[in-house]
């Protein structure tokens, strides 16, 4: 096994150096990772928030018990996210080539994934290769796998990234690229062996950080950072509504004029077992019992929502979304109220688009493809705005009035690439029936919906350029004939 001297404060000159060294960065934000995984899955903790004597009285009743709104965050922004489509060149129409690459690699599903754990974890990736056909393979990856070390005093070239795995027996290996070799190796005991070294024939890393808003200093950062805080001030002051309503549905009673009996060591002796089923009496005329008033449970409220309105405008959310009593709004409202959520979509859109055409340009690398270096290529993204069908419509016959050509209202009408890729010839197949069927059609387009009409009739009757040519063989018949 290698034992490799390493120099502090000088970089790793070796591939083992480069895969301790990358190993430790991965290391250092596992817990962090982790940890906003864990509030996005409602895994969260509120007890250690409460006093001791909660722990005593109920134990872990309320333990695993969570208001999780850290999921809603990150899925409201993640649902609206969807690439339809690439544009590698000025061809107007979407990019078949890219397209292909893209579903054979079940990317609908693994974009989704890299855009959840971006805004989760601050960060995922894309890692592309040839396949054993020579097609490129493009795979999402999680942070807690993968990192990248970027070249000094650059924030976009990469100098080298690893990747780390184990497998079902617990056995670990390791993937390190440069731009000029690929290493692989595997981990036995606390050091790595020599790794195995093979050409980089991509003559670049070919991993691809999708960053959650990239800044110019430190690092990205998850979008429940933020929110972490008030998740938890949120998860206490539901537990002691919890707590509160539970001491509530079984209040406190107390008993006056009744002698207090006391044991041996001069310790009060409980004078009754209060239960639901019990009937407290006393001998004694002068007793009285009651028991204290209730919690008021509408001062929890109170501030729960104080607290959650406060996390809607960090979060950029409607605040119908986390009160259970807002109702969603409507046309020009429903607008307001989703603009700071629509306005957040578009910008995880302008840092993830980058990403995924350095990832196309990635493939066609691969593939020796001049589109490899297309600089100006962009991603068609789904419409990030929700409304109402009929709004949308609206907006899009006004838009073809002021000349804006109809392949271009096709997209913003939602539908995919392949869709519009078939409109031309439904189109043509459109034109081809009305005239053949000209009557037909235009009585068929004037009838209410729900209507008849003879389509069987029509069907059985012989096309009009058929029965022209039936007309012209009868006419020259006779002609024949005389």
């Amino acid at each position: 096994m290698a034992s490799d001297d390493f120099h502090l404060g000088s970089p790793p000159s070796t591939p083992v150096e480069w895969l301790i060294y990358l190993q430790g960065r991965l290391s250092t934000r596992l817990a962090q990772i982790r940890r906003y995984a864990d509030y996005y899955e409602g895994r969260q903790s509120t007890m250690p928030f409460s006093q001791s004597l909660y722990n005593t009285a109920f134990g872990d009743a309320f333990r695993d018990w969570s208001d999780n709104f850290c999921g809603l965050i990150v899925d409201s922004v993640n649902e609206r996210l969807a690439v339809e489509g690439f544009r590698m060149t000025s061809d107007p129409d979407a990019d078949q080539d890219a397209q292909q690459i893209w579903l054979r690699n079940d990317m609908t599903v693994q974009s989704s994934g890299a855009h959840l754990d971006a805004m989760l974890h601050g960060e995922s990736y894309a890692i592309v290769w040839a396949g054993v056909d020579g097609e490129p393979i493009i795979s999402c990856e999680s942070a807690e796998h993968v990192i990248v070390q970027y070249r000094a005093g650059s924030r976009t070239e990469i100098e080298a990234a690893a990747k780390f795995y184990s497998d079902d027996w617990g056995r670990q290996y390791a993937t390190l690229w440069t731009d000029e070799y690929v290493y692989t190796s595997f981990a036995q005991g606390l050091g790595w062996f020599p790794p195995v070294q093979a050409d980089n024939p991509l003559k670049r890393v070919p991993v691809v950080p999708i960053s959650n808003r990239a800044r110019l200093t430190g690092h990205p950062t998850s979008d429940l950072a933020s929110v972490i805080p008030l998740q938890d001030a949120i998860n206490k002051t539901g537990t002691d509504a919890l707590v509160a309503s539970e001491m509530a549905a079984f209040p406190a009673r107390f008993v006056t004029g009744l002698e207090i009996v006391e044991d041996e060591a001069g310790n009060p002796i409980e004078p009754f077992r209060i239960a639901i089923d019990k009937v407290l009496q006393a001998e004694d005329p002068q007793a009285k019992f009651g028991q204290f008033q209730s919690a008021d449970l509408q001062n929890y409220r109170t501030l729960i929502d104080m607290l959650t309105q406060h996390l809607a405008a960090i979060s950029r959310i409607p605040s119908y979304m986390i009160d259970p009593s807002g109702q969603p709004a409507t046309g020009e409202g429903a607008e307001a109220a989703e603009y700071g959520l629509v306005a957040k979509a578009r910008e995880r859109i302008l840092h993830f688009g980058r990403a995924w055409v350095e990832v196309m340009r990635l493939c066609f690398a691969v593939k020796g493809d001049p589109r490899a270096d297309a600089y100006g290529a962009e991603v068609i993204w789904r419409e990030v705005e929700n409304r109402s069908e009929a709004q949308h419509m609206d907006a899009l016959v006004k838009l073809f009035a002021l000349g804006v050509p109809a392949a271009v209202l096709w997209e913003k009408a939602g539908f995919t690439p392949q869709e519009i890729d078939r409109f031309p010839a439904l189109l043509d197949l459109q034109e081809a029936l009305i005239r053949e069927y000209p009557s037909a059609i235009s009585s068929s387009a004037s009838q209410p919906a729900g209507a008849t009409n003879d389509v069987a009739e029509m069907a059985a009757t012989a096309p009009q350029g058929n029965a022209g040519n039936a007309a012209r063989k009868q006419a020259g018949d006779d002609a024949s004939r005389r």
